[in-house]
């Protein structure tokens, strides 16, 4: 095992004095080709090329001396320090840190990130990144191959938004360019690259919460807007729908569980109540209706929340089939036949309701045939006036829901 493992960040500044007594006493030296070709790498040293870090930390904790670790950026934010303390290689770091990529992006832009969120975008994560990336105004995208800008461009399709790119952060052939996310396929990016994604329509949060410019918590406040879940009917304007009522909106976002990086399908929007919660808890939401007054009053509860959705007019299940893959699936109206286009494209849940036992029935036994583990509840609800504990208004249904057991959440 090494004697000494030191893992120093390099932001393309002057190694510091701590950086280049550790770089001089070193025996083996890994990182990037621009890392090892430092002149104060010493000659004698044996080097690895950092590509696998796995790998790398492996060969380390073979070698009898002193071990250097050259990474860009802080080694510790989303950097190779996490693999190297890992117990199955058993090494004790010590950390150089140096400026994040990301905060140097940032500065670049001439931007403050204490409100962005920031993303690790590989093949795995990608759609994942992307999710975030519709769901929020400021996202920085630490990219890898096959999920860089162009990847991020394409599968934003129908979400505008704009991307600072930077390539080569602190060499001699950093650039960074600014292209709207629909051109971003049309070039070929350097690696590696810090992608800083801005777009939205920031608005008012809605009453009970107001944002103002001095945050107190990185990326979005979870503190804005009215506390609750499953708001009101006056909170959307009034005259919700019976599938939108309270006590079932809430039973289906328990159900549903969205989540930041979730991507959300709500066929049959209706008046936006559901779209804009599950936005709300920070998940990438889709509204689909056919109804052109029902678009309308989801875009305007958007906006009355400060959140961000994509609506997308049509019909049910045709509209359907150009959306990009959903994690979790609300099915307002439409039926069996709705459910089943939506079970065909496998999300881990679904959630429905229906107005009689034999609607439920149809709907249950067609997601059992999909694979779907399926429970049913009777949902009701009485509203009380309480001047005179008097029943003012009922809602019944039957609330059903699909879990894909082979699909991880």
């Amino acid at each position: 095992m090494a004697d000494r493992v030191t893992v120093i960040g390099w932001d393309g500044s002057p190694l510091t004095a701590a950086a280049r007594g550790a770089l001089g006493a070193a025996t083996l030296v890994a990182g990037a080709g621009h890392h090892l070709a430092l002149p104060e790498v010493p000659p004698a040293a044996e080097r690895i090329r950092l590509g696998s870090v796995s790998l790398a930390a492996r060969r380390i904790a073979g070698h009898r001396g002193t071990a250097v670790v050259l990474a860009d950026g802080d080694p510790g934010f989303f950097g190779v320090v996490r693999t190297l303390r890992a117990p199955e290689f058993g090494l004790e770091v010590e950390v150089v840190p140096a400026v994040s990529s990301v905060a140097t992006a940032f500065a670049r832009a001439g931007m403050p990130w204490d409100d962005a969120h920031v993303v690790v975008a590989h093949r795995r994560t990608l759609r994942r990144a992307v999710n975030v990336c519709r769901a929020h105004t400021k996202v920085a995208v630490l990219t890898s191959p096959g999920a860089g800008p162009a990847e991020l461009g394409l599968l934003l399709e129908g979400v505008h938004r704009t991307f600072v790119i930077c390539e080569e952060l602190g060499t001699t052939r950093e650039q960074v360019t600014v292209v709207t996310s629909d051109k971003a396929a049309d070039h070929t990016w350097r690696d590696p690259n810090v992608v800083i994604v801005i777009g939205g329509r920031v608005g008012p949060v809605g009453p009970g919460g107001a944002a103002d410019g001095a945050g107190w918590i990185a990326g979005r406040d979870p503190g804005t807007g009215p506390r609750g879940w499953a708001l009101p009917a006056e909170m959307y304007g009034g005259d919700l729908g019976e599938g939108e009522a309270e006590l079932l909106r809430a039973a289906q976002l328990a159900r549903l569980g969205p989540r930041v990086g979730d991507l959300v399908w709500d066929i049959g929007c209706g008046s936006g109540a559901f779209a804009t919660e599950a936005a709300r808890a920070g998940a990438a939401v889709i509204a689909v209706d056919r109804d052109l007054a029902a678009c309308a009053r989801t875009e305007s509860a958007a906006r009355g929340f400060g959140v961000q959705l994509q609506i997308v007019r049509g019909t049910a299940p045709h509209v359907l089939e150009n959306l990009p893959e959903p994690d979790v699936v609300r099915v307002g109206g439409g039926g069996a036949a709705v459910v089943s286009a939506v079970a065909d494209r496998r999300p881990q849940r679904i959630v429905t309701h229906a107005a009689t036992r034999d609607a439920a029935e149809l709907v249950g036994r067609n997601l059992t045939e999909h694979g779907y583990q399926v429970e049913c509840a009777l949902v009701q609800s009485v509203e009380l006036d309480t001047r005179a504990w008097t029943e003012t208004e009922r809602s019944v249904a039957f609330l059903l829901s699909g879990l894909l057991p082979d699909r991880t959440p």
